[in-house]
């Protein structure tokens, strides 16, 4: 028979055993590059001027982009990890600004200024119209003929010594 001791230091090995399983969980795909640049492209590079950080070349942004990668891989969504940036590096980091506050006139200006400028020139074109239509004579005031003139008259009469 088996010795009551064997049976305690199986269950005892057994226990111990058991105790380290974890639950293994499948291993999410590393997101494409595609799914990268879709955030990417939304976010400007903190240190160069004006240039997506989906196509920027600097070493930093290429660090950033990666940290992107993982933010994914960890189940991250888009909105977070643009506000992870935005609290790290400011709104400044943003393609397209929050639509709060002062950004509002980012939105409202442009689209005023040209509808400004096609009633200006709406305006313009109907004043145009309904200019008479004068003579440039009578436009400058009354212009000397030529017969008062003394030096077209003067011109003229060289003009017929030539012929």
């Amino acid at each position: 028979m088996v010795s009551k001791r064997l049976i305690w230091f199986a269950v005892l090995v057994l226990g111990v055993c058991l105790s380290g399983a974890r639950t293994v969980h499948a291993q999410q795909p590393t997101p494409s590059d595609d799914e990268v640049n879709a955030i990417a492209r939304q976010l400007f590079c903190p240190v160069c001027q004006n240039t997506p950080l989906d196509v920027c070349p600097t070493q930093a942004c290429q660090q950033w982009r990666d940290l992107i990668r993982q933010m994914l891989a960890d189940g991250k969504s888009a909105d977070y990890i643009k506000q992870y940036f935005v609290v790290h590096y400011g709104a400044r980091v943003l393609a397209e600004p929050p639509r709060t506050g002062f950004n509002w006139l980012i939105y409202i200006v442009p689209p005023a200024a040209f509808l400004l400028g096609l009633y200006l020139l709406f305006r313009a074109y109907q004043a145009w119209k309904r200019m008479p239509k004068e003579s440039v004579g009578d436009a400058a005031g009354e212009l000397p003929s030529a017969a008062n003139d003394p030096y077209v008259a003067r011109v003229e009469e060289e003009l017929r010594k030539r012929r």
